[in-house]
């Protein structure tokens, strides 16, 4: 029964004795467990070791109350567990390091997985993001990759996805291009995720796609940013070199994030959205699609909006946006 604190049974029959019996010396012990003397006084050293009994005067041994001394012993083991899990995923870790090493020796190919063929490569994107368990940062630009049936993902699958990432506890940090707000209610959607914990910025230009899987694997798409080719880059100087990449362009980028009205005149729903989008950089045509409106209704609307503020650019409609507090 007290096996897993390293306790035999021979070892538990004698301290059941003496929790039965009370204090006793190990004569007593071995007569009262039907056990050799010899076998007795052992356990008992054994037991005193373990802080499950101690020694009174006359050669006699006392039990400990078993809440008291089962419960020490069970922390005990327990940081000695933690201990050795800590040294063995050290070890682990050497020997993965070892191992990759010998590798890129033996055939530095092995550090990059290239694949070919989208459904090859959707398959192993998939596989990949199944293992998601700390970070999911991307470099974020068209084109898109489509389903079976042609048509393109959806915002409501993209954020199921995302929110699930985040429901988890992973750091979905992701840097978008303005080109990849093109599909109409893209950037409401990358608003409502990052009211769940995404890190949203956008930088006007991005080099291409990049996804970076808990600081261990990046996706790298290789031809024309599509998924037809895709290089999977394991831990090597290529793979802290992306990291670096990322966080440089992640460090220019400028941060989405919803505004929060004003409670006196503040901004209507409608104008939060479109001072977020004037201030990621958005075009009208690229807002009229995002919204559902014809482009001269996006650029009537941002002159409205303008006009509320009593501004003459969109740069003069940002700094009085912010001086009023509404982004």
């Amino acid at each position: 029964m007290l096996g897993a604190l390293g306790i035999s049974d021979f070892d538990e029959r004698i301290y059941r004795a003496l929790l039965a019996h009370g204090e006793m010396t190990a004569q007593e012990t071995a007569e009262r467990a039907a056990v050799s003397p010899g076998g007795a006084r052992r356990t008992l050293a054994r037991l005193a070791e373990l802080g499950l009994v101690r020694g009174t005067t006359r050669a006699r041994y006392q039990p400990v109350r078993p809440e008291e001394a089962l419960t020490a012993l069970l922390n005990r083991r327990r940081l000695e567990a933690e201990s050795a899990f800590d040294k063995v995923r050290t070890a682990v870790e050497d020997l993965r390091q070892e191992y990759r090493a010998g590798r890129l020796r033996n055939n530095p190919g092995n550090l990059v997985e290239v694949l070919s063929g989208q459904d090859i490569v959707m398959e192993r994107m998939d596989e990949l993001r199944r293992t998601i368990s700390t970070h999911l940062w991307v470099l974020d630009k068209p084109p898109y990759v489509e389903r079976v049936d042609g048509a393109p993902h959806s915002n409501d699958e993209e954020k199921a996805q995302t929110t699930e990432w985040l429901r988890r506890g992973i750091e979905v940090r992701s840097v978008y291009c303005p080109e990849a707000m093109e599909r109409p209610g893209r950037f409401d959607t990358v608003l409502e995720l990052t009211e769940l914990g995404e890190k949203a910025r956008l930088l006007a230009k991005l080099p291409f796609k990049l996804h970076i899987i808990d600081r261990k694997v990046a996706l790298v798409p290789l031809i024309g940013g599509g998924y037809d080719g895709l290089a999977v880059v394991r831990p090597s100087g290529l793979l802290d070199a992306l990291i670096e990449l990322f966080e440089a362009y992640w460090a220019r980028a400028k941060p989405i994030r919803p505004a929060t009205p004003s409670l006196v005149d503040g901004p209507s729903r409608e104008e939060v959205l479109l001072l977020s989008m004037l201030k990621a950089g958005l075009k009208d045509q690229t807002i009229a699609r995002q919204l559902g409106w014809s482009p001269r209704t996006a650029s009537r609307k941002v002159a409205a909006l303008m006009a509320r503020l009593g501004a003459d650019t969109r740069f003069q409609a940002g700094a009085e946006a912010t001086a009023r507090g509404w982004i």
